[in-house]
């Protein structure tokens, strides 16, 4: 017998291992935000060694050097989640196509993701690689929910539950959701909270940046109502609740950036709607998948041998 059909993994306990990773991924955002927010940016002033005769904080670098060093041990717990979640789909029985290839891209994704941090303190907090950093991590969290979905679902073909301009509506809704998260990275490079005192600003007026991230987030939420009543239109019970759970969480993540604004960019709000960021990507991505569906393999029949022949008639004597 072999190794691996002796230790084999259910799709529900696989399904499980790729939505710990998605809370895992959401997870390092936060805390990598916290990193910023608390001046910590440089807490560890080198990279991949902490300092330059240490791979580990240590006390005479205080709280700022636990931090930055807390968020980097994180890095490994999710790269651990993301390894067992590929060695799951591995020992899965029956093989699933398409499995593979999405859980080696969040396995590779999470240490293309460390180098970009490690560049971000190289650079001395440069806010565009920081910007690019908080990207990458919402490239490997949109992977892995792909994964989480691709696991609940059969291996047969993709068929559209909406007509073609809703499912064209829903991909332009997608677009202009990561246009948002692109300029939100932009308004964050102008802003105050630069991960360490002296760390240098992208040089964008934060008031006219501003002012362009939150009319994409009007589109986005003109967008997402106009989701709503398209696919009550059409009947698509599923696809209308998915796009009413985005425009609520759009809503909240409007009210928190604000309030945000307003109060000048407390640290705790701040963190609360990177939080956020994240959610409105995954609400995304939900209502992008509402628009179609899988359908089982269908079943080929065994094709059955023609019956025998009729013997030929044995030739007699005249």
């Amino acid at each position: 017998m072999k190794h691996s059909a002796r230790y084999p993994v259910s799709a529900a306990l696989l399904r499980r291992l790729a939505y710990a990773s998605i809370i895992a991924n959401v997870a390092i955002v936060v805390t990598g935000g916290a990193v910023r927010l608390t001046a910590s940016g440089l807490g560890c002033p080198t990279w991949p060694r902490c300092t330059d005769a240490s791979y580990v904080a240590t006390q005479e670098m205080g709280v700022h050097g636990a931090i930055e060093f807390g968020n980097r041990l994180l890095t490994f717990a999710v790269g651990i989640i993301a390894l067992a979640v590929a060695v799951g789909v591995l020992l899965h029985r029956p093989r699933r196509r398409g499995l593979l290839p999405l859980a080696v891209a969040v396995l590779f994704g999470i240490p293309a993701q460390a180098v970009i941090g490690g560049v971000t303190v190289l650079t001395n907090l440069n806010p565009w690689v920081v910007g690019l950093h908080f990207l990458a991590s919402m490239v490997v969290i949109g992977l892995a929910y792909a994964l989480w979905r691709r696991i609940g679902e059969p291996d047969g073909p993709t068929v559209p539950t909406v007509p073609a301009p809703l499912r064209a509506l829903a991909l332009l809704t997608t677009v202009v959701s990561a246009a948002v998260l692109v300029i939100g990275t932009w308004v964050t490079g102008s802003g105050p909270h630069a991960g360490d005192q002296g760390a240098a600003r992208n040089g964008l007026d934060p008031e006219a940046i501003s002012q362009v991230h939150a009319d994409g987030v009007f589109l986005l939420i003109g967008l997402s109502v106009a989701l709503i009543f398209a696919f009550r239109a059409v009947g698509a019970r599923r696809a209308e609740r998915a796009a009413v759970v985005l425009v609520a969480v759009e809503l909240g993540q409007g009210v928190i950036g604000f309030v945000q604004y307003f109060t000048h960019l407390p640290a705790v709000l701040v963190g609360a709607h990177m939080l956020g960021s994240c959610l409105v990507l995954l609400a995304t991505l939900a209502v992008q998948w509402s628009t179609r569906e899988r359908h089982p393999t269908p079943v080929t029949p065994t094709p059955t041998a023609p019956d025998a022949a009729p013997a030929a008639p044995i030739p007699t004597a005249a």
